[in-house]
């Protein structure tokens, strides 16, 4: 009896935890994650290479660097993120339906203690989630 309770405890803590994995959210995380660490990194052509089709038709690579360097620059680098929220979307204000996810994470600078970074990821034409919007206040 006891080894079938532990079996059916393991069993559903493996379940719920492969099936937060599969929600838009842990994905879209998944992604966005590292696509930061390349902004920490000043790899910001390589970022626009990584973000949705919707966002390189709003801005070339040349200004999404500017608007970066602008953006980021006063901060200094990262000390600490943490993700803070995470929510799923279909639709977002001034942005064709579809599928999105809104990641908040509060993050530590060197210059600049409590920002908050927010990363829109969108669910592209190829099913991959990539991201769409960054905003850092």
């Amino acid at each position: 009896m006891k080894v079938t309770h532990l079996l059916t405890c393991l069993f559903l803590c493996i379940t719920s935890v492969v099936l937060a994995q599969d929600k838009p959210e842990a994905l879209a995380q998944k992604v966005a994650d590292p696509w930061l660490a390349l902004v920490d990194k000043g790899q910001y052509a390589e970022t626009w290479q990584q973000a949705s089709a919707a966002f390189k038709l709003q801005l070339t690579s040349d200004k999404w660097k500017e608007a970066l360097v602008s953006a980021r620059t006063p901060f200094g680098k990262v000390v600490k993120r943490t993700l803070g929220s995470a929510q799923y979307t279909t639709s977002l204000p001034n942005a064709p339906a579809g599928e999105y996810v809104v990641l908040q994470y509060q993050s530590d600078f060197e210059n600049k203690s409590s920002a908050t970074e927010t990363v829109f990821m969108m669910k592209d034409a190829d099913k991959q989630w990539r991201p769409v919007g960054y905003f850092i206040k």
